[in-house]
């Protein structure tokens, strides 16, 4: 066979390279899926009916995971979380369940290991925000936030240190509120900062198997937890180096680069998701 140009050679070497991705292109479109970091896992999510919870659910079925959705009350808002997921070709179910109900909770991880076999990714969003002066805060208004978010988290906590797989990830929904300590959110702030607690013990408790526990706090998000005039919400955004407040989609994606394979060296910590808010 004739020597070929070097020059020549090399044509014909970017050309097979540039060629490999059109002859492979079927091949890359129908692993996609199983190479998504959540393909063959399964996500619970608590208060994912609506907000960061429901962004939450919708990013990690993106990524692959099969999803447990939760709900307290919004049943309809559950099941259209379910369908978005599943019109999607993703896989989904909805489980009501209140969080301080430990029976509840371990029904809710039941639900999701007979529909998938098993979780590996736990969020513990499920929380309440009532706010006022100490002199003003009701017994009803502070019992019913440490029902929720601490007896609560506590809850999905412990069944998710019984139930999480190996390498597994478990996020707890702390706030910026702990930072910020804003008058009129010194009960929520408690509440919140139990997250914290709880995630850098529960880290250490599983750290032989491979799971890591983190708390993550958000500052102010557009949800409907965030109920605050339009002057707050824009003094809000003037503390943002951004210029906005936060979107639940903000929020979903840093939990997603917890949960995801290279996040594992996080661990224990309490992690601020909130564009800088100071």
């Amino acid at each position: 066979m004739p020597d070929i140009d070097p020059s020549r050679r090399t044509f014909m070497a970017l050309a097979a390279a540039a060629a490999a991705p059109a002859a492979l292109a079927g091949t890359a479109q129908a692993g996609e899926r199983s190479a998504r970091p959540g393909a063959g896992r399964a996500a619970l999510v608590t208060g994912s009916s609506r907000g960061i919870g429901a962004a939450t659910a919708r990013r990690l079925a993106r990524d692959g995971y099969a999803v447990t959705v939760n709900c307290l009350v919004n049943t309809h808002l559950a099941a259209e979380v379910v369908a978005e997921i599943e019109a999607e070709g993703g896989r989904a179910i909805w489980k009501q369940a209140d969080v301080a109900d430990p029976a509840a909770v371990k029904a809710l991880f039941d639900a999701n290991d007979d529909a998938f076999g098993g979780v590996d990714v736990v969020i513990s969003n499920a929380g309440i925000m009532n706010m006022a002066p100490f002199a003003m805060m009701t017994d009803e208004a502070f019992d019913r936030m440490i029902a929720t978010n601490i007896k609560g988290g506590f809850n999905v906590l412990r069944e998710a240190a019984r139930r999480t797989r190996d390498g597994g990830r478990i996020i707890s929904l702390s706030s910026s509120s702990v930072l910020a300590k804003h008058p009129t959110h010194g009960a929520y702030a408690a509440t919140k900062a139990a997250q914290e607690m709880f995630s850098g013990c529960l880290a250490k408790e599983l750290g032989g198997r491979r799971i890591s526990v983190n708390a993550l706090a958000p500052g102010p998000t557009n949800t409907l937890l965030f109920q605050a005039p339009p002057e707050l919400r824009a003094q809000a955004a003037q503390r943002i180096p951004y210029g906005r407040i936060g979107e639940p989609e903000d929020i979903a994606n840093a939990i997603a680069a917890l949960c995801a394979t290279d996040g594992e060296w996080i661990n224990g910590q309490l992690v601020f998701a909130n564009g800088g808010f100071t």
